[in-house]
């Protein structure tokens, strides 16, 4: 399970996420230096230690490296929600908070997430038979009548008269 990322590597693993390609230390050293002040080694040690966390791969460009995160964005985050919730002493009411801190269109999502996980309904209509296919379904009502021979009131047949 992975342990949340610092506030520095969340930082330079969110640009080596975002440009989805391998990066150089100089890349990434330029884009945060649009938002504070760095130093390269700084970055440098940054890179190495996802590299040793087995967050990015690298590999050798000249005297540099370049390096390539392992894993998607999406999938952290989906192993750190799947760590908190597992830790829980009581899953659901962790998911019933968690559910409860969502927008509307979070909640949306979870909608969506969850109708691709489990994929379509799939119930296939009935087929009546043919000299084909004699063994197919038969209808509903057929089956119904089957079930529930005409004339007896399924309520009667736990005692009572249904009138």
């Amino acid at each position: 399970m992975p342990r949340p990322l610092g506030e520095l590597e969340d930082s330079v693993m969110t640009r080596v996420w975002k440009w989805n390609r391998p990066v150089t230390v100089r890349e990434v050293l330029e884009d945060l230096q649009q938002e504070r002040s760095i130093a390269y080694t700084t970055v440098m040690t940054v890179l190495d230690n996802l590299h040793q966390k087995g967050w990015v791969r690298r590999e050798a460009e000249g005297r540099a490296y370049r390096y390539e995160a392992v894993s998607t964005r999406a999938a952290y985050s989906a192993a750190l929600m799947n760590e908190a919730w597992t830790q829980s002493d009581n899953p659901a009411a962790a998911l019933v908070a968690f559910f409860g801190m969502m927008s509307p269109e979070q909640r949306e999502a979870l909608r969506d997430a969850v109708r691709m996980v489990q994929g379509p309904e799939e119930t296939p209509a009935p087929q009546n038979p043919t000299p084909e296919n004699p063994a197919a379904e038969k209808p509903a009502v057929e089956n119904a009548a089957v079930e529930n021979p005409v004339g007896e009131n399924p309520a009667a047949a736990e005692g009572e008269t249904g009138r």
